[in-house]
Protein backbone atom coordinates (compact mmCIF):
# COMPACT_ATOMS: atom_id res chain seq x y z
CA UNK A 1 0.00 0.00 0.00
CA UNK A 2 1.38 3.41 -1.00
CA UNK A 3 1.43 5.98 1.82
CA UNK A 4 1.46 9.81 1.61
CA UNK A 5 5.13 9.68 2.65
CA UNK A 6 5.93 7.29 -0.22
CA UNK A 7 4.23 9.69 -2.63
CA UNK A 8 6.26 12.65 -1.37
CA UNK A 9 9.47 10.72 -1.99
CA UNK A 10 8.36 9.63 -5.46
CA UNK A 11 7.45 13.23 -6.34
CA UNK A 12 10.98 14.50 -5.67
CA UNK A 13 12.77 15.41 -8.90
CA UNK A 14 16.50 16.05 -9.45
CA UNK A 15 17.26 19.69 -8.76
CA UNK A 16 14.64 20.08 -6.01
CA UNK A 17 16.01 22.10 -3.09
CA UNK A 18 14.92 21.34 0.48
CA UNK A 19 15.87 22.65 3.87
CA UNK A 20 16.91 20.19 6.55
CA UNK A 21 13.47 20.11 8.18
CA UNK A 22 11.73 19.34 4.88
CA UNK A 23 14.24 16.55 4.17
CA UNK A 24 13.59 15.02 7.58
CA UNK A 25 9.81 15.34 7.23
CA UNK A 26 9.80 13.58 3.86
CA UNK A 27 12.19 10.73 4.69
CA UNK A 28 11.46 10.49 8.44
CA UNK A 29 15.19 10.44 9.14
CA UNK A 30 17.66 12.01 11.57
CA UNK A 31 18.44 15.73 11.11
CA UNK A 32 22.19 15.12 11.33
CA UNK A 33 24.92 13.19 9.53
CA UNK A 34 25.84 12.38 5.97
CA UNK A 35 24.25 8.90 6.03
CA UNK A 36 20.72 8.93 7.44
CA UNK A 37 18.73 5.70 7.62
CA UNK A 38 14.97 5.64 8.16
CA UNK A 39 13.26 2.42 9.25
CA UNK A 40 9.90 4.13 8.70
CA UNK A 41 10.39 4.87 4.99
CA UNK A 42 12.98 2.10 4.35
CA UNK A 43 15.40 4.65 2.91
CA UNK A 44 19.00 5.69 3.32
CA UNK A 45 19.70 9.37 2.62
CA UNK A 46 23.27 10.11 1.55
CA UNK A 47 24.54 13.69 1.67
CA UNK A 48 27.68 15.26 0.23
CA UNK A 49 28.36 18.66 1.75
CA UNK A 50 30.42 20.68 -0.74
CA UNK A 51 30.54 23.66 1.63
CA UNK A 52 32.30 21.86 4.46
CA UNK A 53 33.14 18.17 4.84
CA UNK A 54 35.78 15.76 6.16
CA UNK A 55 35.05 13.30 3.36
CA UNK A 56 36.24 13.21 -0.25
CA UNK A 57 33.28 12.18 -2.43
CA UNK A 58 34.09 12.36 -6.15
CA UNK A 59 32.43 11.60 -9.48
CA UNK A 60 34.33 9.55 -12.05
CA UNK A 61 32.72 8.58 -15.38
CA UNK A 62 29.20 9.04 -14.00
CA UNK A 63 29.99 6.96 -10.91
CA UNK A 64 29.89 8.55 -7.48
CA UNK A 65 32.64 7.30 -5.17
CA UNK A 66 31.03 7.92 -1.80
CA UNK A 67 33.08 7.72 1.40
CA UNK A 68 31.57 5.65 4.20
CA UNK A 69 30.60 6.52 7.77
CA UNK A 70 33.10 7.41 10.50
CA UNK A 71 34.97 10.69 10.85
CA UNK A 72 37.93 9.44 12.90
CA UNK A 73 40.13 6.36 12.68
CA UNK A 74 39.82 3.42 10.28
CA UNK A 75 36.31 2.72 9.00
CA UNK A 76 34.57 -0.64 9.25
CA UNK A 77 32.33 -2.13 6.57
CA UNK A 78 30.18 -3.59 9.37
CA UNK A 79 29.62 -0.23 11.08
CA UNK A 80 26.06 1.12 11.07
CA UNK A 81 25.13 2.67 7.70
CA UNK A 82 28.24 1.29 5.98
CA UNK A 83 26.69 -2.11 6.52
CA UNK A 84 23.29 -0.82 5.32
CA UNK A 85 24.74 0.64 2.12
CA UNK A 86 26.80 -2.48 1.45
CA UNK A 87 23.68 -4.65 1.59
CA UNK A 88 21.18 -2.58 -0.43
CA UNK A 89 20.76 -5.30 -3.06
CA UNK A 90 18.78 -7.43 -0.59
CA UNK A 91 17.84 -5.35 2.49
CA UNK A 92 14.95 -3.45 0.83
CA UNK A 93 16.49 -0.03 1.46
CA UNK A 94 16.32 2.60 -1.32
CA UNK A 95 19.16 5.14 -1.44
CA UNK A 96 18.56 8.83 -2.12
CA UNK A 97 21.31 11.37 -2.74
CA UNK A 98 21.47 15.05 -1.78
CA UNK A 99 24.23 17.61 -2.25
CA UNK A 100 24.80 20.80 -0.26
CA UNK A 101 26.01 23.64 -2.49
CA UNK A 102 24.82 26.43 -0.17
CA UNK A 103 24.63 26.30 3.61
CA UNK A 104 21.38 24.71 4.82
CA UNK A 105 20.16 23.93 1.28
CA UNK A 106 19.90 20.29 0.20
CA UNK A 107 19.69 19.69 -3.57
CA UNK A 108 18.18 16.36 -4.60
CA UNK A 109 20.21 14.42 -7.18
CA UNK A 110 18.14 11.24 -7.36
CA UNK A 111 18.15 7.56 -6.40
CA UNK A 112 21.38 5.58 -6.31
CA UNK A 113 22.28 1.93 -6.82
CA UNK A 114 25.61 0.13 -6.54
CA UNK A 115 27.93 0.48 -9.52
CA UNK A 116 30.56 -1.88 -8.09
CA UNK A 117 31.70 -3.43 -4.81
CA UNK A 118 33.05 -1.10 -2.11
CA UNK A 119 36.81 -0.77 -1.83
CA UNK A 120 39.32 0.54 0.71
CA UNK A 121 41.57 3.54 0.27
CA UNK A 122 43.24 6.17 2.47
CA UNK A 123 41.93 9.62 3.39
CA UNK A 124 42.57 12.12 6.18
CA UNK A 125 40.12 12.09 9.09
CA UNK A 126 38.72 14.98 11.14
CA UNK A 127 42.00 15.14 13.05
CA UNK A 128 44.03 15.28 9.81
CA UNK A 129 45.39 11.80 10.43
CA UNK A 130 45.69 9.35 7.53
CA UNK A 131 43.31 6.42 7.92
CA UNK A 132 41.61 3.62 5.94
CA UNK A 133 38.13 4.34 4.62
CA UNK A 134 35.53 2.40 2.67
CA UNK A 135 34.39 3.94 -0.61
CA UNK A 136 31.12 2.93 -2.30
CA UNK A 137 30.86 3.24 -6.12
CA UNK A 138 27.26 4.32 -6.82
CA UNK A 139 25.33 5.54 -9.84
CA UNK A 140 22.10 7.43 -10.43
CA UNK A 141 19.19 5.38 -11.80
CA UNK A 142 16.72 8.19 -12.44
CA UNK A 143 16.77 11.27 -14.68
CA UNK A 144 19.86 13.15 -15.70
CA UNK A 145 20.73 16.09 -13.48
CA UNK A 146 19.61 19.54 -14.58
CA UNK A 147 22.44 21.78 -15.77
CA UNK A 148 21.58 24.19 -12.95
CA UNK A 149 22.66 21.56 -10.38
CA UNK A 150 26.06 21.20 -12.03
CA UNK A 151 26.49 24.98 -12.19
CA UNK A 152 25.76 25.19 -8.45
CA UNK A 153 28.26 22.37 -7.87
CA UNK A 154 31.05 24.21 -9.69
CA UNK A 155 30.25 27.52 -8.00
CA UNK A 156 30.28 25.94 -4.53
CA UNK A 157 33.62 24.26 -5.23
CA UNK A 158 35.17 27.51 -6.45
CA UNK A 159 33.97 29.43 -3.40
CA UNK A 160 35.26 26.75 -1.05
CA UNK A 161 38.76 26.35 -2.50
CA UNK A 162 39.35 30.10 -2.64
CA UNK A 163 39.45 29.98 1.18
CA UNK A 164 42.22 27.35 1.22
CA UNK A 165 45.84 28.14 1.90
CA UNK A 166 48.36 27.17 -0.80
CA UNK A 167 49.62 24.16 1.19
CA UNK A 168 46.11 22.72 1.47
CA UNK A 169 45.46 23.27 -2.24
CA UNK A 170 48.67 21.48 -3.20
CA UNK A 171 47.99 18.65 -0.76
CA UNK A 172 44.60 18.01 -2.37
CA UNK A 173 45.97 18.30 -5.92
CA UNK A 174 48.66 15.69 -5.24
CA UNK A 175 46.01 13.17 -4.10
CA UNK A 176 43.58 13.82 -6.96
CA UNK A 177 43.14 11.64 -10.02
CA UNK A 178 44.51 13.47 -13.07
CA UNK A 179 41.75 11.94 -15.17
CA UNK A 180 38.72 14.27 -14.95
CA UNK A 181 35.44 12.77 -13.83
CA UNK A 182 32.12 13.14 -15.61
CA UNK A 183 28.53 13.49 -14.44
CA UNK A 184 25.39 12.36 -16.23
CA UNK A 185 23.77 15.75 -16.81
CA UNK A 186 21.43 17.12 -19.47
CA UNK A 187 24.63 18.07 -21.32
CA UNK A 188 27.65 15.85 -20.39
CA UNK A 189 30.18 17.81 -18.34
CA UNK A 190 33.75 17.15 -17.22
CA UNK A 191 34.43 17.68 -13.54
CA UNK A 192 37.58 19.77 -13.30
CA UNK A 193 39.54 20.11 -10.08
CA UNK A 194 38.54 23.37 -8.39
CA UNK A 195 41.68 23.14 -6.23
CA UNK A 196 43.91 22.89 -9.30
CA UNK A 197 42.26 25.85 -11.03
CA UNK A 198 42.65 28.00 -7.92
CA UNK A 199 46.29 26.93 -7.48
CA UNK A 200 47.22 27.73 -11.09
CA UNK A 201 45.60 31.16 -10.92
CA UNK A 202 47.57 31.98 -7.78
CA UNK A 203 50.82 30.95 -9.43
CA UNK A 204 50.04 33.33 -12.31
CA UNK A 205 49.96 36.23 -9.83
CA UNK A 206 47.28 38.16 -11.69
CA UNK A 207 48.90 38.01 -15.15
CA UNK A 208 47.91 36.00 -18.22
CA UNK A 209 50.38 33.17 -18.89
CA UNK A 210 50.20 33.80 -22.65
CA UNK A 211 50.14 37.56 -23.29
CA UNK A 212 51.65 38.41 -19.86
CA UNK A 213 49.23 41.31 -19.43
CA UNK A 214 47.45 41.90 -16.11
CA UNK A 215 43.98 40.41 -15.71
CA UNK A 216 41.44 42.64 -17.54
CA UNK A 217 39.37 43.25 -14.41
CA UNK A 218 38.85 42.24 -10.79
CA UNK A 219 35.96 40.22 -9.40
CA UNK A 220 33.62 41.49 -6.67
CA UNK A 221 36.00 39.86 -4.19
CA UNK A 222 38.87 41.96 -5.62
CA UNK A 223 40.48 38.93 -7.28
CA UNK A 224 42.23 39.28 -10.67
CA UNK A 225 39.99 37.57 -13.22
CA UNK A 226 41.80 34.78 -15.09
CA UNK A 227 40.52 31.50 -16.51
CA UNK A 228 42.05 28.04 -16.15
CA UNK A 229 42.90 26.49 -19.54
CA UNK A 230 43.86 22.89 -20.34
CA UNK A 231 46.64 22.97 -22.94
CA UNK A 232 45.58 19.59 -24.29
CA UNK A 233 41.80 19.70 -24.05
CA UNK A 234 40.07 17.26 -21.70
CA UNK A 235 37.88 16.17 -24.62
CA UNK A 236 41.09 15.19 -26.43
CA UNK A 237 42.43 13.14 -23.54
CA UNK A 238 44.31 15.89 -21.70
CA UNK A 239 44.97 15.54 -17.98
CA UNK A 240 43.55 17.74 -15.25
CA UNK A 241 47.04 18.33 -13.86
CA UNK A 242 49.61 21.05 -13.17
CA UNK A 243 51.54 19.90 -16.27
CA UNK A 244 48.52 20.61 -18.49
CA UNK A 245 46.96 23.78 -17.05
CA UNK A 246 47.67 27.51 -17.26
CA UNK A 247 45.88 30.74 -16.34
CA UNK A 248 44.72 32.91 -19.23
CA UNK A 249 42.86 36.17 -19.71
CA UNK A 250 39.47 35.73 -21.45
CA UNK A 251 40.83 36.93 -24.82
CA UNK A 252 43.77 34.51 -24.85
CA UNK A 253 41.57 31.70 -23.58
CA UNK A 254 39.19 32.23 -26.47
CA UNK A 255 42.15 32.45 -28.89
CA UNK A 256 43.50 29.09 -27.71
CA UNK A 257 40.13 27.44 -28.36
CA UNK A 258 39.69 28.90 -31.83
CA UNK A 259 43.20 29.36 -33.25
CA UNK A 260 45.24 26.65 -31.47
CA UNK A 261 48.54 28.19 -32.65
CA UNK A 262 51.39 25.68 -32.27
CA UNK A 263 53.82 28.33 -30.95
CA UNK A 264 51.34 29.37 -28.26
CA UNK A 265 50.74 25.75 -27.29
CA UNK A 266 54.47 25.07 -26.94
CA UNK A 267 54.95 28.27 -24.94
CA UNK A 268 52.22 27.27 -22.50
CA UNK A 269 53.54 23.71 -22.25
CA UNK A 270 56.95 25.08 -21.26
CA UNK A 271 55.39 27.27 -18.54
CA UNK A 272 53.28 24.43 -17.17
CA UNK A 273 56.16 21.94 -17.19
CA UNK A 274 58.43 24.39 -15.36
CA UNK A 275 55.79 24.94 -12.68
CA UNK A 276 55.22 21.21 -12.29
CA UNK A 277 58.95 20.70 -11.85
CA UNK A 278 59.18 23.45 -9.22
CA UNK A 279 56.20 22.05 -7.31
CA UNK A 280 57.70 18.56 -7.45
CA UNK A 281 61.00 19.82 -6.02
CA UNK A 282 59.22 21.60 -3.16
CA UNK A 283 57.28 18.44 -2.34
CA UNK A 284 60.40 16.28 -2.03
Amino acid sequence: MTTPVDNKIKQLIPGAVLNNQQLCDIFKCSPQGGMRKSNTTHTLVLITNHVESVYSDVWDDDVLHYTGMGQRGDQSLEFMQNKTLNEIEFNGISVHYFEVFKDKEYTYSGRLIKAASPYQTQQYDANQLLRKVWVFPLKLIDNKLPNSVFIDYKKAQEEQVHKYKVDKLLNKIIKQNKKPGKRDIATPQYIRSAELAEFIKRLAEGKCDLCKNPAPFFTIGNIPYLECHHIIWLSEGGEDSIENTVALCPNCHRKMHFVKDEKDINKLKAIANLRAKEVSQKDE
